[in-house]
């Protein structure tokens, strides 16, 4: 038997509510040249035996049981396993619409891109919220992705949007582009992994074709890695922006300067809010101006004026930031 065209992983790490939903939404799929990658990430409720029970179902989803590692670990140990040519990703609490790998696939051969992207619509207790990339649907080449792409596609030009969103789930990515770049990611990056991959991935691209069409659905929920943050976040940080730093050349694409600025103080500021909140006294200080002084952390709030940044207390917070002024800082936290 061939290898399939796509292969797709889903990380599932204690989905038991809302599994179903999403694997049931790649079973109806119009597209059927694909194989399944269910990683069972250390689940401690019903996940694992659920994963089996689709495994059974049908002959193109298998399963992985593995210790937990986090998301970037199952991701990874599917990876290893998978054959497609293309690959792509789905998170355990997200779905699909049926026709989004017919016309992702249909796009990557038609036109030979290394990434296709497709818009998606964030569900939030509020209601559904459409997000769209910044670029208009069509194939972009070398010189369109160098002109049109690159210049904006971390930092849109307005604080915060993206130019194309981070993750990976709304991707398929051709599996020679893939495969380094994923098995790259330190395991110890838990806030940005997909960006880390997103990115440089565009960079390396010689094709990438855009949808127009919002195929996949995300749920919007209250994340525990952004209200629940502790001093490891800081290391998270600086992991993060070290590895960008240590793979994009900004001598080839100057371009990603002024946005890996926004972004670091972006990340920073997502961040430094929760962790100096639980964190006072002595410690929460020393810390504070510790993270002012790293070189990138440092470069990039002086680069970055704080008239462009969006929020009265993002201001306010990133001119304590610059200026490492801790009390202050503490201040604003509390009012």
């Amino acid at each position: 038997m061939s290898n399939p065209f796509l292969s797709v992983i889903v990380p599932v790490y204690n989905a038991e509510s809302y599994l179903a939903r999403c694997l049931d939404s790649i079973l109806a799929q119009t597209f059927a040249d694909l194989e399944v990658i269910l990683v069972d990430d250390g689940s401690t409720d019903g996940s694992a035996a659920l994963c089996d029970d689709y495994a059974k179902k049908d002959s193109r989803f298998s399963c992985i049981h593995k210790e937990n590692g986090g998301h970037t670990s199952a991701r990874q140990a599917g990876l290893k396993q998978a054959a497609g040519t293309y690959l792509a990703f789905i998170d355990s609490d997200d779905w699909i619409a049926p026709a989004m790998y017919q016309t992702m696939c249909g796009a990557a051969k038609d036109t030979g891109a290394d990434m296709v992207c497709c818009n998606y619509t964030a569900v939030t207790p509020k209601g559904d919220l459409l997000c769209r990339s910044s670029f208009p649907g069509g194939l972009y080449e070398k010189p369109q992705l160098e002109k049109a792409v690159y210049p904006r596609m971390l930092y849109s030009g307005v604080y915060f949007t993206y130019g194309e969103a981070p993750n990976l789930w709304n991707k398929l990515f051709r599996r020679e582009l893939l495969e380094p770049n994923l098995s790259a990611v330190p395991l110890s990056v838990k806030l940005g992994e997909d960006a880390l991959v997103t990115y440089i991935c565009l960079l390396q691209s010689s094709r990438v074709y855009f949808c127009e069409d919002a195929f996949y659905y995300y749920q919007s929920t209250v994340s525990s890695l952004t209200h629940n943050m502790d001093e490891k976040r800081l290391l998270e940080n600086r992991t993060l922006f070290d590895a960008f730093l240590s793979i994009i050349d900004l001598s080839v694409y100057p371009c990603m300067e002024r946005q890996l600025d926004f972004y670091f103080v972006y990340q920073c500021l997502l961040t430094y809010v929760p962790v100096f909140t639980s964190l006072p006294g002595p410690r929460g200080r020393q810390l504070f101006l510790d993270e002012c002084a790293y070189p990138p952390v440092k470069k990039a709030f002086r680069a970055v004026k704080i008239s462009d940044i969006g929020g009265l207390h993002n201001k306010l917070y990133a001119f304590c930031i610059r200026h490492r002024l801790y009390g202050l800082f503490r201040f604003f936290l509390a009012h």
